[in-house]
């Protein structure tokens, strides 16, 4: 599978890195707004091909995946031109910046049976699924709440501050504590509560939420782009308790009984980078001509950015556009 890389910023120099230690995938090409930084990145890391538009790369009949890693504001209008090029996409999260780009791209790709996908890489891990198999093993009994941080001191940097490339620390790093939450309690949220505190450029600089899901089991989420956080997720059972460390990149898995014992302990598996699990998904699903993959569905992809549209509409916070 021969990858197109959309934007040549840091995540998508750790994609391409991570492609090239890979089987069966390519780093093929890097699509820039300027050639001379899309030459300059793949000289840098080792991409065969280099183009100064977009729209070339995406003409380019041996691209087989076009990976978007462009700011949030502009992932929209990124995935509906790769696809109306008959090219699948695998976008970075938040996936666009609210459920109504998200819907009408994913109608899109379902017209022309293509592969849409979300590069929430924390879907794919493999230690999500041995955090699944704990939980259905029961070993802390029935869980009743969750909590879960991440926060990085980040607000100097453009994408995060500026409103017109979708700023502010919920779409930059609060997805990943809502979908831990999803992960963990399901998807059937009833009541969602939040407060934040916005910067000067009018995108939320830290915020809290409580995510209240059907049968009364609660969620309370942080993120932050102003601080350091532990990063943890925290799961409460009628039996005991589980240590998730890192929501980001999971580095272990503690499990604790009623009388705060260790009785269980995970370490991860050896990796690249973790970024290799989403695209031999998305590698799997185009050789099996699925259109979505099950580790982050198209419904799922929704709702996730409609709790941050309800979120958003709480704090009267808007995007340039919108």
């Amino acid at each position: 599978m021969k990858l197109g890389i959309m934007g040549a910023g840091s995540i998508a120099r750790k994609m391409a890195y991570t492609v090239g230690e890979m089987e069966h995938v390519e780093a093929y090409a890097i699509a820039s707004r300027t050639l001379e930084k899309a030459q300059a990145f793949a000289k840098e890391e080792k991409v065969a091909k280099a183009y100064g538009s977009y729209e070339e790369m995406v003409s380019d009949p041996e691209v087989d995946l076009v990976y978007v890693a462009t700011p949030h504001s502009c992932h929209y209008e990124n995935m509906m031109l790769a696809l109306e090029h008959n090219k699948p996409v695998l976008c970075e999260k938040s996936f666009t910046i609210n459920a109504r780009e998200a819907e009408k791209v994913i109608e899109f790709g379902r017209s022309k049976n293509l592969l849409v996908a979300e590069a929430i890489w924390t879907r794919y891990l493999p230690m999500r699924l041995v955090l699944d198999q704990v939980i259905e093993r029961r070993v802390i009994g029935d869980i009743h709440s969750i909590t879960a941080n991440l926060c990085y001191p980040v607000k100097a940097v453009e994408r995060v501050h500026n409103p017109a490339l979708g700023g502010g620390a919920l779409l930059d790093v609060g997805v990943y504590p809502i979908n831990f939450a999803l992960m963990v309690l399901g998807n059937k949220v009833e009541k969602i509560e939040s407060s934040c505190i916005m910067m000067e450029s009018g995108v939320d600089e830290s915020n809290s939420i409580t995510l209240t899901f059907k049968g009364g089991k609660t969620a309370i989420l942080h993120s932050a782009n102003n601080c350091l956080s532990d990063r943890r997720g925290m799961i409460f059972g009628s039996r005991g308790y589980i240590e998730f460390l890192n929501i980001n990149n999971c580095e272990g898995i503690n499990v604790y009984d009623r009388d705060y014992n260790l009785v269980e302990t995970y370490k991860p598996f050896k990796f690249i980078t973790g970024f290799e699990h989403q695209v031999e998904a998305c590698r799997h699903a185009l050789d099996e001509g699925k259109i979505e993959l099950k580790q982050m569905n198209h419904s799922e992809i929704i709702n996730v950015m409609k709790i941050m549209d309800e979120i958003r509409s709480q704090w009267g916070l808007v995007y340039p556009g919108e």
